[in-house]
């Protein structure tokens, strides 16, 4: 048997393996990926395919338009252009109202009746305007109900949507080598996809410590996923994509993702019940 054979069949059995365990509270049964192979249509080889169909709906884009601080306006904060400023006796000059900038992420809904959409505090940073868009390109006027800036994770409120929300799972159940797929929104591409394993639990010392001990995971994330989930493969979110490592700024395979635990917390904090 050849080489690319043997390794085809090591990952269809740790995937198969990996999938073997009771249905989900998404209606996804991740035993029917062991009774579909081989997938018909799909070569024979494993697919997450059925997974993805149940889980991306209730992952979503979110689009925040925000005023920029005075202390990042690339001219007021020039001291050259301030102190020619100060020479001519010239006053700062107050910002354009219309000097805005827009940046985009990830979110997942964790509430569909209540229209709760959880994603990342450090999106948000001087909103004046969030949009949030299903996977079907509707798009709803978000309102921002609160946030929880130990964990950097926000709630924000749409209205009520027919999809299924994701579930949180048991982050203090994961291991080192669990296979988890990141779902989000890089570069403003659109909703996209990763699979990756669990690199290691309870990682600390990322953004100094105010982010306190976070999954690390292979699976790609880059600029544009914050806020989004990191799903197992029974459809639960184990975590929510927060930060990365890389020297240009994109994906070198080291990507962190804030415990399903602590974000379950921060629902219960920011909403005032006991969330799912």
């Amino acid at each position: 048997m050849h080489a690319l054979q043997w390794a085809s069949l090591l990952l269809t059995g740790s995937l198969l393996a990996a999938c073997a365990t009771s249905p989900s509270s998404t209606g996804f049964d991740p035993t029917s990926l062991v009774k579909g192979v081989p997938i018909p249509g799909s070569q024979g080889y494993p697919t997450l395919a059925p997974l993805l169909r149940q889980v991306t709906p209730a992952v979503v884009n979110i689009t925040v338009d925000s005023r920029i601080p005075r202390e990042e306006h690339p001219f007021l904060n020039d001291p050259d252009f301030r102190h020619f400023l100060d020479r001519m006796g010239l006053p700062i000059p107050e910002i354009d109202p219309s000097e805005r900038r827009r940046s985009q992420g990830s979110g997942v809904i964790v509430d569909a009746a209540r229209g709760y959409v959880m994603t990342n505090e450090h999106l948000l940073k001087d909103a004046t305007r969030i949009q949030v868009t299903l996977k079907d390109r509707r798009t709803f006027e978000a309102r921002r109900l609160g946030s929880d800036s130990g964990s950097d994770l926000a709630i924000l409120e749409i209205p009520p949507v027919a999809i299924r929300p994701l579930p949180l799972g048991d982050s203090d159940r994961l291991e080192v080598g669990d296979f988890v797929v990141a779902i989000g929104n890089p570069f403003g591409l659109g909703q996209t996809a990763t699979l990756g394993i669990v690199s290691a639990v309870g990682r600390s010392g990322v953004g100094g410590s105010r982010l306190g001990k976070l999954i690390q995971t292979d699976a790609s994330i880059n600029p544009g996923n914050s806020g989004g989930p990191l799903v197992n493969l029974a459809g639960e979110v184990v975590g929510i994509n927060t930060a990365l490592i890389g020297p240009t700024g994109g994906n070198v395979g080291i990507g962190f993702a804030v415990p399903s635990n602590r974000a379950r917390a921060a629902l219960r904090a920011v909403t005032g019940q006991r969330g799912p």
